[in-house]
């Protein structure tokens, strides 16, 4: 086990997004979180990467309970993510971008594009091959299409030291191709050892990757299970399309 989120909560003006939501992620496996739009699944992302304290409930990491570190506590910690919407630096050059992504100091951030250490360059090369982003270096953000601008947030999150990527709709928006491109990059990050939790809405792409799924809705894991004991739960078919049979006991 690499991440334990227990009994948390979170409401906004009264609004619960999360209630009560427990869960584990495995180590060195690919764990997904599904639901329905607004069950409170980027919520909960946000809330284990720091983004947003949770109200009460406690987070571990590791073993170390990390509930109250800070979002740059956590990610030195080796904690690596990305965002639904794609953040970038739009003048800044994908080299650039990988540069800062790599270092683990508290450098100011200009120090860390001119200060570069030795490896970065054999490092910046393995992780556009993996990646499959086939653009010069000097290349600036703001001249990535969509598609290229994820690829760049994923190479991203990997070229940062970690031990747990986390993905918010890492396929969101791109067109199939890329989708099964994606798809390809995860299993071989997995094959190598990595841990990953991935926030996805295509039900194709995470039932044909993932080991273990949560589900989520109304700010509750309501199901858990391997890709094929989720796609028939009655649970899960409520949540996405109303209607399950009365008396299904959901977590």
């Amino acid at each position: 086990m690499i991440l334990s989120c227990k009994d948390i909560y979170k409401s906004f003006g009264g609004i619960k997004a999360i209630d009560g939501c427990s869960f584990t992620v495995a180590e060195k496996k690919i764990t997904g979180i599904i639901g329905p739009n607004g069950s409170g699944k980027t919520t909960m992302f946000n809330v284990i990467s720091k983004l947003i304290k949770p109200d009460s409930g406690t987070i571990e990491f590791k073993g170390q309970d990390v509930t109250g570190l800070k979002d740059y506590e956590l990610a030195k910690m080796g904690v690596s993510r990305t965002f639904q919407d794609v953040k970038l630096f739009q003048n800044l050059t994908i080299r650039e971008h990988l540069q800062i992504a790599m270092s683990d100091t508290d450098e100011k951030l200009l120090s860390n594009i001119f200060r570069g250490k030795e490896g970065d360059a054999q490092k910046i090369k393995e992780v556009m091959e993996l990646v499959g982003l086939d653009k010069p270096l000097d290349t600036y953000g703001n001249d990535l299409s969509y598609g290229q601008r994820k690829l760049l947030d994923l190479a991203i999150a990997i070229a940062k030291p970690h031990t747990l990527l986390m993905l918010d709709e890492p396929v969101a928006g791109v067109n199939p191709r890329l989708r099964d491109s994606i798809k390809d990059i995860l299993r071989e990050l997995n094959s190598r050892g990595e841990s990953i939790l991935l926030i996805e809405h295509d039900m194709n792409f995470v039932m044909d990757l993932v080991d273990h799924i949560f589900v989520m809705d109304a700010g509750k894991v309501i199901a858990e299970g391997a890709p094929e004991e989720i796609q028939n739960n009655p649970c899960v078919l409520e949540a996405y399309l109303g209607g399950s049979e009365e008396g299904t006991k959901c977590l």
